[in-house]
């Protein structure tokens, strides 16, 4: 069996959840590869973004956004409302502060000191939700999905633009 292994680097905008179509990248993943039959695993290592698999949509809204990510994101605010202030949820609680504000790098996650840019519970609540990983089918050298499946990556995280990481594993033969 072959394992191949890539990272791709992706780019947040903040103010909002930032939901990008990995589609394309997955498969050149897989065509370098050079595995014929296996799996392909997409996973995040962030604790605010998700890995997702839905029908590409052709409408979009007004911030650019697939009609149902618009749906998705509107369905999970119902459910866990967008973090706007201190003690809505218990996290982030004073030892998390902290501990934050004792890092090196504090200014980057507090910039100013602002405690209020460590709220996103809501964030951390709907990755988990909805997950950090799927696994594909690898058929023949190509992604086994039908024509309207598509991977997305989501980044819930509403705090500011981010650089973010998502992984692709492909294991076979």
């Amino acid at each position: 069996m072959t394992v191949y292994k890539e990272t791709i680097s992706l780019q947040s905008h903040g103010q909002r959840p930032t939901f990008i179509d990995i589609t394309t990248q997955v498969k050149e993943t897989i065509a370098k590869s050079n595995i014929r039959n296996g799996i392909c695993t997409v996973i995040s290592p962030h604790t605010t973004c998700a890995v997702f698999f839905e029908e590409f949509v052709h409408d979009r809204d007004e911030n650019g956004d697939e009609f149902l990510q618009t749906d998705l994101n509107n369905v999970l605010k119902k459910i866990i409302p967008d973090n706007t202030a201190q003690g809505q949820y218990n996290y982030p609680g004073e030892k998390h502060y902290q501990e934050v504000e004792s890092w090196p790098e504090a200014e980057f996650y507090l910039p100013g000191g602002d405690r209020d840019a460590l709220l996103n519970c809501d964030a951390h609540l709907k990755a988990t939700l909805i997950g950090s990983s799927q696994i594909f089918d690898v058929e023949e050298g190509t992604l086994g999905v039908g024509t309207t499946g598509y991977i997305y990556f989501v980044d819930f995280d509403r705090a500011r633009p981010r650089t973010r990481k998502c992984k692709i594993i492909i294991m076979g033969e």
